[in-house]
Parts: C-alpha cells; structure tokens; sequence
C-alpha cells in the first residue's frame, strides 16, 4: 500500500475553509512542488439575527484562506454555493430532527455537496486532484485502487464521515493530513509559517457554533409539537415540549423523577411520544442500515467491526444480511443507544480501512405503543 499524494508538478485543487489543517495542506503541497489551486465554499452565515454568531466559512475564515493563499503565491476562489448547502443540509437537517431523528450533517455534507462540487471546479481547472484537510488516509493497492483507511491520530479520526465517499470520487481525493496527529500538523504549521497557525479548532457541527442544536432547528422551522413521555409499556410518565429536542440516548431535559435514571430509548414522531427507559434498556445486538454506499467487499473469512456514532468505539460484527443498498448487522456485542439518522461504518480488522457506510433506521419489528 503507498500513500495516494499528487505528484510535483501536478495541479492539485485544496479546500480551504480557513482553519490551521486546510492551511497546511496547501503549504505542504506547494511545497511538494504542486501546482496548488485554493478553493474556498461559502456554504452558510445563519441570516437570524437572535441566531448566534458565526457559520460555514464566515467573512474572517475566507479572508484568512486567502490570504494563506497570496502568502504562497497561489490562486484563490470563493464560491457561493449557500443556496444548494441549504436545499441539501440544511433542510434535511432540519426535517429529520422534526421526524424524531439524529441526522449526521458532516456526512450529508462531504456526500452530496462538497466532493461533487469540488471534483466540479477541478475538472474545470484541469487539476488531477482534490486535496482536504481530513484525518483519514487515502492509499493505493498494487493495482491502483484506492483504499480509505483510519487517521493516524485516533482522537481525530474522520474517516467515519467519509464512508459515503464513491469510490470514483476517492481515487481523485488525496489527504496529506492523515497519517500526522494534531501535534505534529500544528509543527508543520510553525514551520512552514502557517498565518492560521494559532487559530482554534473548528467545532463539529459549523453551522451550530453554540452547541444549541434544539434551538437552531426550532429557528429554521422545524420545532415540534408538545407530547407525551411513556415508559416502555405505554404509561404517560410526563410531557414534553416536542421531540426535535431529542436522541436516542439522551437523559438531559427528561424532569422525570425516577428512582433509576431514565433515557430516551425510543422517538415516536408520529405520536409525538418519547419512549424512556433505565441504561440496561438501551442496548441493541442488531443494527438495521439503509442508504449503503461499499467502498470494498470484505474478503473471504475477514473480521469486520461497526461504528455507530462518532465518538463511540466499533463493535464485531458476527453476521450482516445484505437487501439492495439496505443491511442488518449482527453484532458481537451490544451497542447502547442506536440512533435513527446516525450514520453506521464497517471497518475492516487488519488494515483499519472503511468498507462502507450507511444510515441507521428503526428496526422494521419496532412497534408504537
């Protein structure tokens, strides 16, 4: 396996959001000798003045990507691509919180935006690569394909998020990032003489700076109706101001007093119902997965490990039954608090390379009480 990079000489396209990692990556690859292109997305400001301040790409992130860019003596160009950002995250976004989800927005992003966009405007540019700021690794086998494999920096890993990538895509992606840790991306900063050197790290979600997720939802017009809080059984243990400020998991802002701490196990949108439970209650051995996106085929006798949240750690997989781009994963051990709208990622055991994705759904036995 050889690390898939550009080589000098080549045009090479770079996102550029602004921050220290997508900063570096251009200055690595011009120093490399490519010929590095800068492209920048203005993808979202909240225009609600109440809304808290900040988003995608705000007026000081662009300036700073440009001016990276005029230190290096490279092009530099902004596209305004807020209204397809908001037809295709936004919205969506908004939408299936309504509907008792918990959407992955960085997935949907990568997936059905930039990487379309930007293999866009490098082909118009004649450029042979498009290079990101991610954690992940992009490699190649003896035949050339590509291989998306873990960053090497675990606490920054983001290859769950690319899971969706097709493969056409990868083999024009390279990520000069993922084989450094933070540390030493930070180094690469100060040596090359990074003007976003000391920039903080961008939150996770870039268009919710304040962490009020339920807020912001509740702003863009997907606030939900008040409803009833029922255990497993159906008994009405309280109310609630409406789902789309719940996941599945989540204790915080329950008010239901219990001898037991209760979590939400279930969201049922239809009845406006959150289903709680105690945390022995929240575990699941099956993983239902829809929307599936195979980057590789697991071999012959190869373990597999699933990932059903960002932060949560993989789980063996003892069996997964596939039905047209939908899945069930039987696992070897149970995961807690399986979200609806989450994205789920099979991880290969030796290499550590992704071999698809997909979006968790309701189990079809699931039944409203």
């Amino acid at each position: 396996m050889i690390e898939s990079l550009p080589r000098p000489g080549e045009r090479v396209v770079v996102a550029m959001s602004g921050g220290v990692d997508s900063s570096v990556v251009a200055a690595m690859l011009h120093e490399r000798g490519c010929e590095v292109v800068g492209i920048t997305l203005s993808l979202w400001e909240d225009p609600d003045p109440y809304g808290a301040e900040g988003g995608c790409c705000t007026p000081d992130d662009i300036l700073d990507a440009r001016r990276v860019c005029s230190d290096l003596g490279v092009p530099h160009y902004l596209l305004n691509y807020r209204a397809p950002f908001r037809e295709q995250v936004i919205e969506p976004f908004v939408a299936a919180y309504r509907q008792g989800l918990t959407p992955n927005p960085c997935v949907r992003c990568n997936n059905h935006l930039k990487f379309d966009r930007l293999m866009e405007r490098a082909r118009e540019l004649d450029a042979r690569w498009v290079a990101t700021g991610h954690y992940a690794r992009i490699v190649r086998d003896s035949t050339g394909s590509p291989h998306l494999l873990c960053g090497v920096d675990r606490a920054k890993d983001q290859s769950y998020f690319l899971a969706g990538t097709r493969t056409e895509v990868l083999d024009r992606l390279c990520m000069p990032l993922g084989g450094l840790d933070k540390s030493q991306v930070r180094a690469e900063a100060e040596r090359l003489d990074v003007r976003t050197r000391h920039k903080a790290d961008s939150q996770d979600v870039c268009f919710i700076p304040d962490g009020d997720t339920a807020g912001f939802v509740a702003r863009h017009g997907g606030e939900a109706e008040p409803g009833d809080i029922v255990d497993e059984q159906g008994q009405t243990l309280g109310g609630h101001a409406g789902v789309h400020s719940f996941t599945v998991g989540q204790r915080k802002g329950i008010g239901i007093a219990s001898s037991e701490p209760l979590y939400v196990q279930r969201i049922d949108a239809g009845r406006a119902r959150l289903v709680v439970a105690t945390a022995d209650r929240l575990s699941a051995s099956e993983v239902h997965v829809q929307d599936w996106n195979w980057l590789r085929q697991p071999e012959e006798g190869e373990g597999t490990r699933l990932k059903v949240r960002y932060r949560g750690g993989t789980s063996s997989v003892l069996h997964f039954t596939a039905v047209g781009d939908s899945l069930r994963f039987e696992l070897g051990s149970a995961v807690r608090a399986v979200a609806p709208g989450q994205a789920a990622v099979l991880y290969g055991s030796e290499r550590d390379d992704v071999l698809g994705g997909g979006t968790i759904v309701a189990s079809p036995d699931t039944v409203s009480l």
